[in-house]
């Protein structure tokens, strides 16, 4: 049986530190898979009609996360999507109860390779500091909790393809699945925090 018909339309959610590939990886998952591909930065910014840096600027970060709730209530209610999560999403206990009821898949890279990815990068509101490996470490050191609740996590290399990650996922799929309980009401379900 493939992983697709493994997942019986069950909605997959990336998770991960900002750099670590969920948005590439994503869609090259949800082609193999053959489901829609959402990215809750990309809706934020079409709902907002600003960049998610403009958000931060202007509104605060706090303004951003809950329109990062918004986004994922409604996509929760999709099934047969690859969504690819903003790095903070896992931090409101809240945004829990939506990704549980999908197979959530952290996707893990080391500081120093994600330093090496956004070191060009200016669009990111919270590495706009003196010393932005110092923040991606302590970053990820207040979400690496949260993190670990995932159903799956994948250790991600420099020399990582997003092709060969999604690969590893689909692989692991059939495994994740056989280890997950499901709860009254029938729905499949994840790691509850």
């Amino acid at each position: 049986m493939s992983a697709k018909d493994l997942l019986q339309g069950l909605n997959i959610y990336l998770v991960g530190m900002m750099g670590s590939g969920k948005s590439t990886t994503g869609t090259h998952l949800a082609r193999q898979l053959r489901y829609r591909y959402f990215d809750t930065d990309s809706l934020i910014e079409q709902v907002a009609g600003q960049s998610v840096s403009e958000i931060f600027a202007q509104e605060g970060e706090a303004t951003f996360r809950k329109l990062e709730s918004q986004v994922l209530s409604q996509l929760s209610a999709y099934q047969r999507s690859v969504i690819s999560t903003g790095g903070g999403i896992v931090v409101d206990l809240n945004n829990w109860s939506f990704l549980r009821y999908g197979l959530v898949i952290w996707l893990d890279v080391t500081p120093a390779v994600l330093i090496q990815r956004l070191q060009d990068d200016e669009s990111r509101p919270l590495l706009q500091t003196d010393d932005p490996l110092k923040t991606l470490q302590e970053i990820l050191e207040e979400r690496r909790s949260r993190y670990e609740q995932a159903d799956l996590r994948i250790e991600v290399a420099s020399g990582d393809s997003p092709e060969s990650v999604s690969d590893r996922i689909i692989a692991a799929i059939p495994e994740v699945l056989k280890t997950r309980s499901t709860p009254p009401d029938g729905r499949t379900n994840g790691t509850n925090p």
